[in-house]
């Protein structure tokens, strides 16, 4: 299957609620909740988009070729490269209902491991957002990240133990879910957390604990003192608060007040290996990509996310050839040049 002919597919199966626009870039869809769209005007997703579009990479081929090797590790666990599904739910409400959370996650979770990566599973105003996904954790062995939204702390709880029974091999939380209309409307107790508060509920489980919707310095300085394993600089898809900056834009100065403290992850209008490329050099550990992957689901099924996994990891693969990297680690800032 080539990526056109799923491109092709999803145009189809994904009317009319995704256009399967040419560039992923939120005009077409801006403002559209429920739907695929950033909040209110939609600019923070157009933002992000736009952000990455414009820094530029510094070509350079004068070096002793290496090869290029992209494989990196997290979770006590190999990957073939940086390159991980961002959790997404509520495929009926923002999609058309082709695929459900469960059908979903049979494409996402097999389809990222077979191109040697993985998806983070999401969660939602319905028990089995959360549930019906750790099927296909389970079957795949636990090679996902069950992701958990913000709810009181016994219920928090609760779904730790569900996804420790499937033998997830991580967990995450989106604490910038306190932000999505959807939740608010179906009068779901979902909020922000302090630091004690992760303190304990991190404190309650042995897995690698991620935090998601950390856009400041500060932000990611408290998540350090909660003891998670990492963050991820997200805006939600644009889907949250109206005008915020490009998480890309964040990256330098949140690398620069945690160190390396915790693992860094961003999610946010990446779309391409160039794209995994930037991330990187704006200082990135991996990045999550979060709608295309509905995109190759929906147009192909597991062999659809696999195909684009593998395309973006040969994306990656081509610049890092083109910039004079060998490996991830050489990908530095004085690869790029970016608005600061």
């Amino acid at each position: 299957m080539e990526y056109r002919e799923i491109l092709e597919n999803a145009r189809k199966t994904m009317a009319p609620n995704c256009r399967v626009c040419r560039e992923c870039n939120g005009i077409a869809c801006r403002g559209e909740i429920p739907g695929t769209g950033g909040k209110g005007t939609g600019s923070s997703f157009t933002h992000s988009y736009e952000y990455l579009a414009s820094i530029k990479i510094h070509m350079d081929l004068l070096y002793t070729d290496r090869g290029q090797d992209t494989s990196c590790s997290f979770f006590d666990k190999t990957f073939a490269g940086p390159v991980f599904a961002a959790p997404i739910s509520g495929l009926s409400n923002n999609y058309n209902g082709y695929l459900n959370e469960k059908t979903y996650a049979e494409a996402l979770v097999p389809g990222t491991i077979a191109a040697g990566c993985a998806a983070f599973t999401g969660d939602g105003a319905a028990d089995y957002y959360f549930t019906d996904p750790l099927t296909a954790v389970a079957a795949a062995g636990g090679a996902a990240v069950p992701t958990i939204k913000p709810w009181d702390r016994e219920k928090v709880l609760e779904k730790i133990h569900l996804a420790e029974q499937a033998g997830a091999m991580a967990l995450c939380m989106d604490i910038d879910s306190a932000g999505l209309p959807l939740l608010a409307a179906a009068g779901k107790p979902v909020c922000s957390k302090d630091v004690d508060e992760l303190k304990a509920i991190l404190a309650s489980t042995k897995l690698p604990f991620l935090l998601k919707g950390i856009m400041t310095p500060e932000g990611a300085r408290k998540a350090v003192e909660t003891g998670a394993y990492g963050i991820v600089v997200s805006n939600h898809g644009g889907r949250v608060l109206d005008h915020t900056p490009a998480p890309a834009e964040m990256l330098p100065a949140i690398r620069d007040a945690v160190g390396t403290r915790v693992k860094i992850f961003v999610d946010g209008a990446i779309r391409t290996g160039v794209d995994v490329f930037k991330a990187l050099a704006l200082g990135a550990d991996a990045v999550l990509i979060g709608r295309p992957y509905v995109v190759a689901a929906c147009g192909g099924g597991a062999e659809g996310v696999t195909v684009y996994t593998q395309k973006v990891l040969a994306e990656l693969r081509d610049v890092m050839k083109m910039t004079g990297c060998a490996t991830l680690s050489d990908i530095t800032r004085d690869k790029i040049t970016w608005n600061r």
